[in-house]
């Protein structure tokens, strides 16, 4: 049979009562995290490229695909083709692609947010929407990618692991599926079209 001392049980409530005082005296900025975490994707605003806001509710009604991407990464090129391929083909069916620079991975998006525009509208022809570079993992997450790694994590984690990770959301803003980075943006069509 097993007997505490006074002192482990003096020890337990101490630290029983310091844990309620942390709980109850959380810093403003954690309480405000935790109640500005939004309930859906559709909650959220973001900036564009231009710093200006956009509410994703913007999209209430789309088919989303949503992408971390970078312009000097060796999945750039076959990932802007392919992604203006389905873009072309299913944007009069509701369907939109947000692209998202980051330059978290070996600094393969450098350039302010004028040069990336310039990149992704002229060298790749992108015409769906790029917004402001973010930071995808870490600390300063972007509120979008937080909600979208919780409510899709990956293998070995919820972190973004590279350039190009894609997310398929529905119409509801329902996030459906997570897709690697080396996932061609092709292969993605079927579920796309089960989604609209």
């Amino acid at each position: 049979m097993y007997s505490l001392s006074s002192s482990s049980c003096s020890l337990f409530f101490l630290g029983f009562a310091l844990l309620l005082f942390f709980v109850k005296n959380l810093p403003s900025s954690l309480q405000n995290y935790v109640q500005q975490t939004p309930e859906s994707l559709l909650d959220i605003t973001v900036k564009d490229i231009n710093d200006a806001d956009v509410r994703l509710s913007t999209y209430s009604g789309k088919v989303l695909l949503i992408v971390n991407v970078a312009s000097k990464c060796a999945l750039t090129h076959q990932n802007y083709i392919e992604m203006n391929i389905l873009y072309e083909k299913h944007r009069d069916k509701g369907f939109e692609i947000l692209a998202f620079p980051c330059n978290q991975f070996l600094s393969q998006e450098p350039g302010s947010n004028e040069e990336i525009q310039e990149v992704a509208c002229t060298k790749f022809k992108a015409e769906f929407p790029i917004f402001d570079k973010i930071e995808v993992n870490g600390r300063n997450a972007a509120p979008l990618y937080k909600f979208l790694k919780s409510n899709k994590g990956g293998f070995f984690g919820n972190g973004i692991k590279w350039n190009f990770t894609k997310f398929l959301v529905d119409k509801q803003g329902k996030v459906v599926r997570r897709y690697a980075p080396t996932t061609s943006p092709m292969k993605i069509e079927a579920l796309l079209i089960r989604c609209s």
